[in-house]
């Protein structure tokens, strides 16, 4: 399996993040991925992680040896390459119309709050655990809030034949410190996708604090 490194839907959320690092949509970090062996279900999403962690982990340690030639050993030193854990990894599968579901705006207060009709909210009680992928799309801690119709768009161009052939599941976020900021306070998800008809396999990640 290997990651995919062109593609017309990296080209199409391009303006939502303008670095060139990284394919971001709100907080959504998002890779896909390609493999010439037959599907085997969860062990082809366990595989799809371990390439994409394993490609991170390798940027972390070029970007410490850059942060010690820049900036000198006491500033690196305090920093620490990213580790994962996978075999720590546990999934659930998930309902894609529940996975994809989409609120509407009930109100816009006068301060730029944007109030949804859905049953989950962000509270003290499940802030720096997990999100929905909406909000994780919509409401981003910095930067560009995204309306549902832009939602649904992105999530178009992603899966062109539908929804109805993919492969969805959930993975709990304690086996890599990636997701120790979500942990802190926004949030903290990964989800690993395979689309059956484009034989495509996309992780989304999200982890981010204020």
């Amino acid at each position: 399996m290997k990651e995919i490194t062109k593609d017309t839907f990296y080209d199409f959320i391009r303006p939502y993040d303008l670095d060139d690092e990284y394919y971001f949509v709100g907080e959504v970090d998002y890779h896909l991925l390609k493999s010439d062996k037959p599907y085997e279900g969860l062990q082809s999403h366990r595989e799809a992680l371990i390439v994409i962690f394993d490609r991170l982990a390798e940027n972390s340690i070029e970007d410490l040896k850059s942060i010690r030639e820049r900036c000198g050993d006491d500033a690196a030193d305090k920093l620490s390459p990213l580790v994962y854990d996978i075999d720590k990894a546990q999934p659930t599968p998930l309902d894609p119309n529940e996975f994809f579901y989409c609120p509407n705006i009930v109100k816009i207060d006068y301060y730029g709050n944007v109030y949804y009709d859905a049953e989950w909210k962000p509270n003290d009680e499940n802030f720096g655990t997990k999100v929905p992928y909406w909000y994780a799309v919509m409401e981003p801690v910095h930067g560009r809030r995204n309306k549902p119709e832009e939602f649904k768009k992105v999530n178009e161009v992603l899966f062109p034949n539908g929804t109805g052939a993919l492969d969805i599941y959930e993975w709990t976020t304690d086996w890599s410190d990636l997701f120790d900021a979500g942990h802190e306070w926004y949030g903290a998800c990964c989800w690993s996708i395979y689309d059956k008809s484009m034989n495509r396999y996309v992780v989304m990640l999200v982890s981010a604090t204020d």
